[in-house]
């Protein structure tokens, strides 16, 4: 495992988050732990693809195809690792021969769920798992929007594919709003009368994503975040 505790990590997370403007630094974590490829953090565009663990069936095949669309233009999927959405996202990412980020709400040796133990690994040795949890961390409630805050960090963009009134989802995409950051709902979610957050994140800054304009407005994300400079 490499973690800021090592010098030569402790060097390239530091170089990272020296780089971050001060509100990013006042919402980053202090420590990060990762397996993988460290340069995937610091070097190209990333973007988020978040959903409802229990998703649909149309909600899977949606999150595949924007998976597709941002491995195509060469972006970096991040996602969770949970079921669902997240584990759609990362598969994708790697069958279409992207490269992905799982931020993990759990430290690195504990796999959060079980079902994507081979899934995790696959990512530690060819693309980048992180967490900002040491091992033994006492976990609880506040982890996961935790998670979702340095999620929101990391990426340029979040693209929210399916998500309920009381969603966990939901923090994620205000994280990112509240750090400047491109949130994307796609239609279905924005035209679903159950929510009343949407049409909240719209007024903030958030963006319909549909069919017709997905490809211009992946092509179109800004880089907030490739601002770091390391020897590798």
């Amino acid at each position: 495992m490499k973690s800021n505790v090592d010098a030569e990590s402790g060097n390239l997370f530091q170089a990272y988050y020296d780089a971050l403007g001060e509100v990013e630094q006042k919402n980053a974590p202090t420590q990060l732990y990762w397996e993988g490829d460290f340069s995937l953090l610091t070097h190209g565009v990333r973007v988020s693809i978040v959903g409802s663990r229990d998703a649909s069936e149309q909600g899977l095949m949606r999150a595949e195809i924007l998976a597709k669309s941002l491995v195509d233009q060469g972006i970096i999927v991040v996602s969770g690792l949970a079921l669902g959405i997240d584990t759609v996202a990362h598969k994708s990412a790697i069958k279409y021969g992207g490269k992905t980020i799982a931020v993990l709400g759990t430290p690195l040796n504990k796999v959060s769920p079980v079902e994507n133990k081979v899934l995790l690994n696959e990512i530690k040795n060819k693309h980048l798992a992180i967490s900002q949890f040491p091992e033994g961390a006492i976990l609880d409630q506040r982890s996961f929007p935790i998670r979702n805050r340095t999620m929101a960090l990391i990426t340029d963009a979040t693209i929210i594919i399916e998500a309920g009134e009381k969603s966990g989802t939901r923090h994620q995409g205000w994280e990112a709003l509240r750090l400047g950051r491109m949130v994307y709902l796609l239609e279905n979610v924005v035209s679903d009368s159950n929510l009343s957050w949407p049409k909240e994140m719209i007024n903030y800054g958030a963006q319909v994503m549909t069919r017709e304009n997905h490809v211009e407005l992946i092509s179109n994300i800004p880089s907030f975040t490739s601002r770091v400079e390391l020897s590798f």
